[in-house]
């Protein structure tokens, strides 16, 4: 399984997720911003934690529109897979891969902690290495992990299965609990928390490991 990770001025994660893939034993590249293609072969393109363009205008609303995100998004239309963490979900509400949005926490104060997630999902890739219905841990570090979206779009989020997880004591205000969510074909997955920070014994917990080994047994046979 190949494994695109793309950098941003301002990523600060794009390491921490190349190596939980690696250690999974996916192949990465690492992809500049203003690259205007994506390597040969790549199945499943990972955008980064972290502070892109410094956050200025709105969160990933600058790196979404860079040579890269385009490419993301032409990959994301073929069937590609493409998985967003925490700057990353921003990014990919901002291209419009994903409804919704990202807000300024409710309480306005940066969020950094462990912090318990429900498994909502089990039926897709990227959890389909948890039980529906199971409980993990996985740090949030987020000034605005808020996530809005109308309520008929969060209905039809829950009715089609679309919601990867929940918060277990929601951190920062989101809709319904709400931590991350799937495309309509399931092959994209937007979430706040950072599930590469808890993917090693040296993290203090390995929660985060079953999805890129899900991701990596999954798309390597696909």
């Amino acid at each position: 399984m190949h494994a695109a990770i793309l950098v941003f001025p301002g990523s600060n994660c794009d390491r921490d997720l190349a190596v939980a893939f690696e250690r999974a034993g996916a192949r990465v590249t690492m992809v500049w911003h203003k690259d205007t293609d994506l390597p040969a072969g790549v199945d499943l393109v990972g955008v980064p934690g972290g502070f892109s363009y410094g956050d200025y205008l709105r969160c990933g609303a600058i790196a979404a529109n860079s040579p890269i995100c385009r490419a993301m998004v032409g990959h994301a239309g073929r069937g590609g897979y493409v998985l967003g963490i925490c700057n990353g979900f921003q990014i990919l509400t901002e291209t419009g891969l994903l409804p919704g949005a990202l807000l300024r926490n409710a309480g306005l104060k940066y969020v950094c902690k462990p912090v318990a997630l429900r498994v909502a999902t089990a039926e897709s890739a990227f959890t389909r290495g948890y039980r529906e219905g199971e409980t993990i841990t996985v740090p949030v570090a987020h000034h605005d992990g808020n996530y809005v979206a109308d309520p008929a779009v969060l209905d039809r989020l829950e009715a089609e299965d679309r919601v990867a997880f929940t918060y277990v004591g929601n951190p920062n205000g989101s809709a319904r609990d709400i931590a991350g969510v799937l495309s309509e074909n399931r092959r994209v997955l937007g979430m706040m928390p950072h599930p590469e920070r808890m993917a090693e014994p040296a993290h203090g917990g390995t929660d985060g490991a079953a999805m890129f080994a899900a991701l990596v047994r999954d798309l390597a046979h696909a």
